[in-house]
């Protein structure tokens, strides 16, 4: 029977893709606060700011390839059954072809609803304007999960953790919650990887591994490891 392998991934898997990470050390994101650009608040004093500054990120995102610590993690599926549980919004998980991708801060590719949640389109090209608008008359918005709100996956992200035979971490400096918990639901016999050019600060977990090199390297070498002991 494949061993279960659950994956949280951060923006240190991206980083190589050229996508830049959430939040520089100022605090800002591509020069914004991010309150006025990440925030319900920031959505309603300024819509048409919110929409150009997705709209930036996703014209960034489709000039952008899968790197190889995305393929590693979409090969490993031929040998494991594969859970990415992902802070990023891109789709680059997607595109390197790994079939099982939960999004915890929602996608960019994606909109819905400003006011009816349920209502989610898949978008075609990168621009996303003011007027366009979901059946029931209310402007669209990015899908993403920003800060004060609920993050709806957050339920099942946890099931998968505590379902996992092999247990994950990669680009992430475990800083964000809720994701940042899911290191806890983790069972704990089930060995656990921390891939990390810089070894976060996280208590003394059993079976604890850290790799610290940026996620290409480490996932080049973790694919080693994890062939040599858990395929046979």
């Amino acid at each position: 029977m494949r061993k279960k392998i659950v994956v949280l991934t951060g923006a240190g898997v991206s980083a190589e893709s050229g996508i830049a990470t959430f939040r520089a050390s100022d605090g800002l994101w591509e020069g914004h606060r991010v309150e006025e650009v990440a925030s319900p608040e920031g959505w309603k004093a300024n819509p048409e700011k919110v929409l150009q500054f997705y709209n930036e990120r996703r014209k960034g995102l489709l000039d952008a390839q899968p790197n190889e610590a995305h393929k590693i993690l979409a090969q490993l599926e031929r040998n494991f059954d594969v859970t990415i549980i992902t802070q990023n919004v891109d789709d680059l998980h997607e595109r390197a072809g790994s079939s099982n991708v939960l999004h915890l801060h929602g996608e960019l590719m994606k909109a819905r609803s400003s006011v009816d949640e349920s209502h989610v389109v898949t978008m075609k090209d990168w621009e996303l304007k003011m007027g366009e608008k979901c059946p029931k008359g209310h402007q669209m918005r990015p899908y993403i999960v920003w800060f004060g709100e609920a993050v709806p996956m957050m339920e099942q992200a946890v099931m998968e953790a505590m379902g996992a035979d092999i247990f994950i971490v990669v680009g992430t400096s475990l800083l964000v919650y809720p994701a940042a918990g899911l290191l806890d639901y983790a069972p704990r016999q089930a060995p656990k990887y921390i891939i990390d050019p810089k070894v976060p600060a996280v208590r003394a977990f059993p079976n604890l591994h850290f790799i610290e090199e940026v996620a290409t390297k480490g996932m080049k070498k973790l694919e080693a490891i994890l062939m040599r002991d858990y395929t046979h």
